[in-house]
């Protein structure tokens, strides 16, 4: 798992809400058990025609946000299944962070799991950050996971808060099993004793 600490990136913004994993990541890609490829199959039924083409008029295939490394979200976002694959789909694609009002709870688990950085911000912090990136589609912000901040431009910060042990897990750059591997100096020594 990739380590979070500082990310400095422009923003997708897709408002719209209940946005389930089902539409994250369409049931029949979830054939697949590992994370290859499952970028390139996020939102696919709004982001491709039945033929394949991009539908221009969805947000991924706009140019200016090509590269952003941050989602912007719209309330409630990662509900329905609980399926893993939505997580992947998200960090395949290259986001590293998503903003939201809330998110379904085993959402919110399996991307803290797979190194996605779930942000909770309240609802008037969500619309400024809407209104922010609609005048100007190019700004940056800057999430700082030690800090537990994002900062937009003319250093307005938001603080979110994050359970410690995830914050740990992303700041190491480890997944549960790395994590517990960190300590397996210890576990040999506890062993041998036993």
């Amino acid at each position: 798992m990739a380590q979070f600490t500082t990310l400095t990136s422009r923003v997708v913004p897709l408002p719209i809400e209940n946005v389930d994993t089902d539409q994250i990541i369409p049931a029949r890609f979830l054939k697949a058990t590992d994370k290859n490829g499952m970028g390139d199959a996020l939102f696919s039924d709004w982001r491709y025609s039945p033929d394949g083409s991009p539908r221009p008029e969805f947000v991924l295939n706009d140019p200016k946000y090509q590269g952003a490394q941050i989602l912007l979200a719209g309330d409630n976002f990662g509900c329905g299944s609980s399926r893993e694959h939505a997580p992947w789909a998200l960090t395949g694609y290259g986001f590293r962070a998503v903003i939201s009002t809330s998110f379904a709870d085993i959402f919110r688990s399996n991307a803290l799991k797979n190194g996605l950085l779930p942000i909770i911000v309240d609802a008037d912090t969500h619309a400024a950050m809407f209104d922010l990136v609609e005048e100007a589609p190019n700004v940056k912000i800057t999430i700082n996971l030690e800090t537990q901040t994002a900062t937009m431009p003319g250093g307005w910060t938001v603080p979110f808060s994050i359970d410690m042990f995830s914050r740990t897990c992303l700041l190491k750059g480890v997944d549960l099993l790395g994590y517990i591997m960190s300590f397996e100096s210890e576990i040999e020594a506890y062993e041998a004793t036993h």
